[in-house]
C-alpha cells in the first residue's frame, strides 16, 4: 500500500489513477481548509486543482534535470502573481502541494494517510479555537487640535473602558493643523460602548475617531 505505483515508462491506468485520487483529495483539503474561515471563490478552486497539477507536474519532469530546472522557475513567476495571504492559506497551499508531489511520485497510499492526518489536525485545532484570543485588540484613532496635549488626555476613559490599552503612533494631519493618536486598545467588555466613543467626541471636539480591527499580523 505505501509503495510505488509509478512505472517507466508511465502507464494509462496509473495516471488515471494517480490523477483521480489527486483530484478528490485536492476538493476534501479545500473543504477541511475553508471550514469556519474566511475565504474565496477563487482561492477555493485553486486549493481542489493544486494537488492534481502538481501531480502531473512530478510525473512529466519524471528525473529529467532540465525539465525540473524550467518547471521550477515557472513556479517562481507565479510569487509575483500573487496575492498574500494568511498562515492557514499558506499551510493549506503546502499541504496540497505535498499531497500532489506524493501522488506525482505514485504513492497513493502515503498521500491519503498524510491527508487523514493533515484534516484530522485541522478540525480538531479548528473546533477547539488553538490560539484564538478571547477579546480581540482594536486600533483606535483618534483625531485632535494640534493645541491639545495629548500625553494623559484620555487616560481616564481608559481606565474605564479598557482591559490594556497601549499608544502605537502619534501623526500629524491636516497640514500639521491636527493630531491623529494611534492605539491599540481591548475593551473590558465585548463589542465598542458607544459611551466610549460619545465621551471621545465631546473632549476632542468631535473630530474623527476611528476603531478597526487588527488584522492579524504574520511574518511573511
Amino acid at each position: 500500500m505505501m509503495n510505488s505505483i509509478m512505472t517507466n515508462p508511465i502507464q494509462l491506468s496509473t495516471l488515471l489513477v494517480c490523477m483521480a485520487v489527486a483530484m478528490v483529495l485536492g476538493v476534501l483539503t479545500s473543504l477541511v481548509f475553508m471550514y469556519k474561515c474566511e475565504h474565496s471563490s477563487s482561492y477555493a478552486i485553486a486549493l481542489a486543482l493544486l494537488p492534481m497539477v502538481v501531480c502531473l507536474v512530478i510525473m512529466l519532469v519524471n528525473g529529467n534535470i532540465g525539465t525540473g530546472i524550467a518547471v521550477a522557475g515557472a513556479f517562481a513567476l507565479v510569487r509575483f502573481r500573487s496575492v498574500p495571504g494568511t498562515a492557514r492559506e499558506i499551510a493549506a497551499v503546502f499541504t496540497a502541494v505535498a499531497i500532489g508531489l506524493a501522488l506525482g511520485m505514485g504513492f497513493v497510499g502515503i498521500a491519503v494517510v498524510f491527508f487523514v492526518f493533515a484534516a484530522v489536525l485541522t478540525l480538531v485545532l479548528t473546533c477547539v479555537r488553538f490560539g484564538a484570543i478571547q477579546k480581540p485588540e482594536k486600533e483606535l484613532r483618534i483625531t485632535i487640535p494640534e493645541n491639545f496635549d495629548y500625553d494623559g488626555l484620555f487616560d481616564d476613559l481608559f481606565e474605564k473602558y479598557a482591559k490594556r490599552v497601549r499608544l502605537h503612533r502619534i501623526r500629524t494631519t491636516n497640514m500639521g493643523t491636527l493630531f491623529e493618536l494611534s492605539y491599540y486598545i481591548v475593551f473590558s467588555d465585548a463589542g465598542v460602548p458607544k459611551d466610549f466613543i460619545d465621551e471621545i467626541r465631546t473632549r476632542n471636539g468631535n473630530l474623527n475617531v476611528v476603531i478597526d480591527d487588527v488584522m492579524e499580523r504574520e511574518m511573511m
